[in-house]
């Protein structure tokens, strides 16, 4: 194309309208035109930005990978800038910029865009809000993959955590459905005795002694003593009576022998199948009652991690109660690595000023990562004021960060995890989170410990936790 004609081409093009004709002049002579074809790359995820494109005619767009598969994040056309833009930090392709058509480009090498920003100012200009609208959409991307991950790693921890609880519920639920007719059947028998008043408290009184919490007694202990009562019973040839329930109430033999003075031989067995009978459905119905509010405490605690039905307008945040509700969701991940989360909160620690979802998104990743870096290890939380300040401190006893490493944990996509096991954005999204909330991320390591520590303005007033 004639030198006049290209400058032409570029004084109708959407971004570049308003530049005037003499830089566009100077953009003419330092570059040059080019074509891509259909699925032809023009940078490659990790690989240095080849340079400025101006696209004049077709279809560009950038396809990258954060842990969840290929997807495409954004897209340029005819009258789009992309590649290297003035004062860009990003040296490196995030993704695959690739031809989805057959594509025109004006291409500016990288060694003359320093010298574009000398000599052409109102160009400059230009491309810098272009790089400013592309860093947004870039970063809410970012935060959109962290979230989508996030939440991925939640949802896969909850549903282990429940588990069990949930399988506890059912199975002491059938249970129970086989112990009530049982029950029923003890309790005619029992009614059949025609037992005076004074036997009747007699025999109640000792059962509400057995109510109370049993000690803790160790398998050994408990076998001990089931031994004893089934001794007891088959001495005074008393057959049909399950002593396991009355074992684990706390009964021993000196028992039997008060409810043997109460009842007589003859009447003996049916009162103790009715006590044990009834004390079968006492525990299950502890076993409901512990597994369904195990099941609430873990819902409670999501409700508190994600902040359901809060506003999305900056409110005190209580520190203390997103740390417990961060390290509740991921005990069952700690305890699958065998690491030991430990958190320790000072006494009145003040609230932060901020959204309480986010700033529980960067605990989740400082943890989370704490608790990969050191299997078989000890993660302390640690959170206290100082100077008007929340200082909280996520220290792991791992084998530390490498200095190599450490100079790039930041780097947003830089990533030491497996495929799929982490997005290389957390540590990048926790530090612009802390930056939002005039907040600062340290690391500090060294061999045999590394602590990250976060730094928030303390609020002047007081966090309403009543929703959580």
């Amino acid at each position: 194309m004639a030198p006049s004609a290209l400058i032409d081409r570029l004084a109708a093009h959407r971004t570049l309208a308003s530049v005037p004709r003499q830089e566009l002049e100077w953009l003419a002579a330092h570059g040059s035109e080019r074509t891509a074809e259909p699925g032809e790359f023009l940078a490659q995820r990790g690989g240095n930005v080849p340079g400025l494109f101006v696209v004049l005619e077709g279809h560009l767009l950038i396809q990258m990978d954060s842990g969840a598969g290929m997807r495409t994040v954004m897209e340029w056309r005819g009258g789009d800038v992309t590649g290297m833009l003035p004062y860009s930090r990003v040296k490196t392709s995030p993704g695959n910029v690739v031809a989805e058509e057959r594509t025109e480009l004006f291409f500016v090498k990288p060694e003359n865009v320093p010298l574009m920003i000398r000599e052409c100012p109102e160009l400059t200009a230009v491309l810098v809000h272009v790089m400013l609208d592309r860093t947004r959409i870039f970063n809410s991307n970012d935060l959109i993959d962290e979230r989508t991950m996030s939440l991925g790693r939640l949802a896969a921890v909850l549903a282990h955590e429940l588990n069990n609880p949930a399988s506890a519920v059912v199975r002491s639920a059938k249970t129970l459905e086989v112990h009530l007719s049982a029950a029923e059947e003890a309790t005619r028998r029992f009614c059949g005795l025609n037992l005076s008043d004074a036997e009747c408290s007699g025999i109640e009184a000792l059962r509400v002694k057995r109510s109370a919490p049993p000690e803790a007694l160790s398998p050994l202990e408990r076998a001990d003593r089931q031994d004893a009562l089934a001794d007891w019973l088959s001495a005074r040839r008393i057959a049909g009576v399950d002593v396991e329930p009355l074992a684990e109430a706390g009964f021993v033999p000196e028992d039997l022998e008060a409810l043997h003075a109460v009842a007589g031989s003859g009447r003996l067995g049916s009162v103790l199948i009715y006590l044990s009978t009834n004390q079968n459905i006492r525990r299950l119905a502890a076993e409901i009652h512990t597994a369904a509010s195990r099941i609430h405490t873990l819902v409670a605690a999501v409700k508190g991690f994600t902040y359901v039905n809060q506003q999305a307008t900056p409110q005190p945040v209580a520190i203390d109660r997103g740390l417990s509700d961060t390290v509740t969701v991921l005990r069952s991940k700690a305890k699958e690595q065998s690491v030991d989360v430990e958190l320790q909160v000072a006494p009145n620690l003040p609230a932060v000023d901020g959204y309480g979802g986010e700033l529980n998104q960067v605990w989740s990743n400082l943890i989370d990562n704490a608790i990969d870096a050191t299997p078989g290890g000890h993660v302390h939380v640690k959170a206290e004021a100082s100077n008007g300040r929340v200082v909280v401190r996520v220290i792991d006893d791992g084998p530390g960060i490498p200095p190599d490493i450490a100079k790039r944990i930041f780097d947003p996509f830089f990533t030491t995890k497996g495929v799929g096991k982490g997005t290389g954005i957390g540590l990048d999204i926790a530090r612009r989170i802390l930056a939002r909330h005039q907040g600062i991320l340290d690391v500090t390591s060294g061999s045999g410990s590394t602590e990250f520590r976060v730094t928030l303005p303390a609020s002047k007033s007081t966090p309403d936790v009543s929703s959580h």
